[in-house]
């Protein structure tokens, strides 16, 4: 059973769990769009019909969770609230995070599962404390504590805390995937939040590049480890950074002057002063709510992932690329 397969991340992690001959039960908010992802699985994979099932599942209902795991020999929970815009209250992310974590392992619990591959974010892992110059790694916890947490950052920690607690004291292996910003191909024209910085980028919605970054990693990439989390024995119990080098925003823009040079005219051209972008977060919450991540570079290690998964991520300028791409592809810039 797989949760969130309209997602990003959830749509990929289909594609190769059919593409590796796997029988698939995917979750939506709705059916309304099973019809058109199934198209868009046959695009990107050969699969027989009957592999594949829909139903509905939510996040803050109780209701087809023991059933939907009933038959399945693992759970991948990779739905999550991520906003399209900033939420008045942070709970309106916490409570479907958390309450939808808690959901999945406790149906794969009761359906007598052996095993939930959770997908989780370096959002649990690197924010709430001074800049450092050692690299984060799977040890570290977020600091709840800290300074002008987001909404999202919380509702990662906080659910995989509770995952991680609710499977103490029961036969249930947990492994989780905690993903850094998360670029690579779109596979329709509703591509959800991840692409955006490049879109805005393409679209000339910068009017410069604010100091930022994030440890970057292909959606494919991500897929991969999910399936080498279910399938290796020895991930059991284990978290496991999914990221790439860090990557600051101006870098990303260079890649894409480089390799589209139709689109380079829009990309910004200068880096923003911080200063200047702390004034603008005085008027703007959406800008307030970086001001954490000016001029902090956190690095993460993917060395627990390449040493016990034998995971090895793609080159940043490749998925770049194939994000901008699969944009073009689609209309969407």
């Amino acid at each position: 059973m797989l949760t969130g397969a309209s997602g990003f991340i959830g749509a990929h992690c289909v594609v190769q769990l059919l593409e590796k001959g796997y029988r698939v039960r995917a979750s939506l908010r709705n059916l309304a769009r099973a019809e058109s992802l199934r198209a868009i699985y046959h695009e990107n994979t050969q699969f027989e019909e009957e592999r594949l099932e829909f139903l509905v599942l939510d996040l803050n209902q109780d209701q087809g969770w023991t059933e939907a795991a009933q038959g399945c020999d693992f759970v991948m929970h990779v739905a999550s609230p991520v906003p399209a815009q900033l939420p008045r209250h942070a709970d309106e992310l916490i409570i479907p995070a958390k309450g939808g974590t808690l959901r999945a392992l406790k149906a794969a619990h009761e359906a007598g599962i052996k095993r939930v591959v959770l997908t989780s974010s370096v959002a649990a892992i690197c924010y709430g404390y001074p800049p450092q110059k050692t690299a984060f790694t799977e040890a570290d916890w977020t600091n709840l504590q800290g300074h002008n947490l987001s909404p999202y950052i919380k509702s990662k920690t906080i659910a995989e805390k509770a995952a991680w607690d609710f499977v103490k004291d029961k036969d249930l292996e947990l492994v989780t995937v905690n993903p850094g910003g998360v670029l690579g191909p779109v596979l329709e024209k509703d591509y959800g939040t991840s692409a955006e910085i490049v879109k805005k980028m393409m679209e000339g919605a910068l009017p410069g590049f604010p100091r930022i970054g994030f440890p970057l990693v292909d959606v494919r990439d991500v897929a991969r480890m999910h399936l080498l989390a279910m399938e290796t024995p020895e991930a059991a119990g284990q978290r496991f950074i999914c990221a790439n080098d860090y990557i600051w925003f101006d870098e990303i823009g260079q890649v894409l002057k480089t390799h589209f040079p139709a689109y380079a005219r829009k990309i910004p051209r200068r880096k923003m002063p911080s200063w200047l972008v702390r004034i603008f977060g005085l008027f703007d919450k959406e800008v307030k709510s970086i001001l954490n991540e000016l001029d902090f570079r956190k690095e993460v290690s993917h060395q627990k992932a390449a040493e016990i998964l034998k995971w090895k991520p793609r080159p940043n300028e490749e998925a770049i690329v194939a994000t901008a791409q699969s944009l073009i592809k689609f209309g969407i810039v």
